[in-house]
C-alpha cells in the first residue's frame, strides 16, 4: 500500500488501545503534551506527524532488507497503542495519565516507544520505571534539562530529569550526549556533576571512544530530544542549537547504547512538525525510532 493511502498508524501497525488485552514486541504510544515548552509550541502534533511519515517505512512481516545486513526486524510485531488522553491544561492530571499509560504499555511489550510532546513528558514516563533496579538514562540533547525551576515552575521541559532523580531512588545515573550552545543553567550543571552524571559536550565527541563513557550491562531508558541533531537536518524543533549531531552519529550512539545494555524503553521528544513544511524532520524522527528498534531487537 502506498504511503499516502489508508489510515495512518505507526509503521502501518495494527491499532490496539490500552483498554484491550494484547501483547507485542514493540508498542508505540503518543504523548501529545507541550504545555511545558519554553519557546515555540507545537510538539503536541508530533505523534500524528510521526505516524503519517512512518507510512513511508511500513514494516512488512519479513522485515527490512539491506544487502549488507540481510533481513532486520523479521517477524517483529508492532502495535500502535494510540495516544495518552491529555486533559489540557491540567499538567498534574496529564502526568498521572502519562505514567499510568506508560505502565500499561510496559506490561504488554518488550520495547515501549513513546513520542512526545515536549521533554517534560520524560518525567512522568520515567515514573513508570520505578520498579527497574539500577536504572540508567542515556539522554541525547543539546540541553541538560536538569534545572530546578524555570520562571517559577518546577515542571517545565527544562526540568524533567531533575524531577526524575528526586522521585526515583532506583535511577542511578544519567549520561547526556550532545550538549552545546551559550545558555546553560550553572546550578543545574553543578548539581548534575555533583551527583556523578556524565555530561558530554558536542566538542568533546570528536575522536572520543564512547564505549569508555557509556553504561554497560545496565537497564537503560533512552531519551532522544530531536534538538540533539543539527538543525539544518532537523529544523522542526522548539529550541534548535547550531552544530548538532549528524544522523549517522546519532544512529551510531543509539546502536552502541543498545548493544552494551538492555533498552527498557525510549522516548523521542520536542519534534514540532509545523516548523518544517517539507516533512523531512518527521521522516528523520521515524528513522531514529527504527534505528532504536533495529538496535534493540535485531540481535
Amino acid at each position: 500500500m502506498l504511503p499516502f493511502v489508508g489510515v495512518a498508524t505507526f509503521l502501518r501497525a495494527r491499532y490496539c488501545p490500552l483498554s484491550e488485552a494484547w501483547q507485542a514486541d514493540v508498542g508505540f504510544l503518543g504523548v501529545p503534551f507541550d504545555l511545558a515548552i519554553g519557546y515555540r509550541p507545537g510538539a503536541r502534533f508530533a505523534p500524528q506527524a510521526v505516524r503519517q511519515a512512518s507510512l513511508r517505512y511500513a514494516l512488512p512481516p519479513e522485515g527490512y532488507y539491506h544487502p549488507r545486513d540481510g533481513w532486520r526486524l523479521k517477524g517483529v510485531q508492532v502495535i500502535d497503542a494510540g495516544d495518552v488522553d491529555i486533559p489540557t491544561p491540567d499538567y498534574e492530571q496529564a502526568f498521572e495519565r502519562i505514567t499510568a499509560s506508560a505502565r500499561a504499555l510496559r506490561a504488554r511489550v518488550r520495547l515501549p516507544l513513546f513520542v512526545g510532546g515536549d521533554h517534560s513528558v520524560s518525567y512522568p514516563l520515567l515514573r513508570a520505571y520505578d520498579d527497574v533496579p539500577d536504572l540508567h538514562v542515556v539522554q541525547l540533547d543539546a540541553h541538560l534539562d536538569f534545572s530546578d525551576e524555570r520562571d517559577g515552575t518546577r515542571y517545565s521541559n527544562s526540568s524533567p530529569f531533575r524531577r526524575a532523580v528526586e522521585a526515583l531512588p532506583n535511577l542511578q545515573h544519567i549520561t547526556t550526549i550532545g550538549l552545546r550552545g551559550v545558555r546553560f543553567d550553572a546550578e543545574a550543571v553543578q548539581t548534575a556533576r555533583a551527583r556523578g552524571h556524565t555530561l558530554l559536550f558536542r566538542e568533546q565527541l570528536e575522536g572520543l571512544d564512547l564505549a569508555t563513557v557509556l553504561p554497560q550491562g545496565k537497564s537503560v531508558y533512552l531519551s532522544i530530544d530531536v534538538d540533539a541533531l543539527e538543525p539544518a537536518l532537523m529544523p522542526a524543533t522548539s529550541s534548535p542549537e547550531p552544530d548538532g549531531l549528524s544522523f549517522r552519529e546519532t544512529a551510531q550512539i543509539i546502536a552502541l547504547v543498545a548493544q552494551r545494555n538492555t533498552l527498557v524503553g525510549a522516548d523521542l521528544v520536542e519534534l514540532t512538525p509545523q516548523l518544517d513544511p517539507s516533512g523531512n524532520s518527521a521522516l528523520i524522527a521515524v528513522r531514529l525510532l527504527i534505528e532504536v528498534m533495529m538496535s534493540a531487537l535485531s540481535r
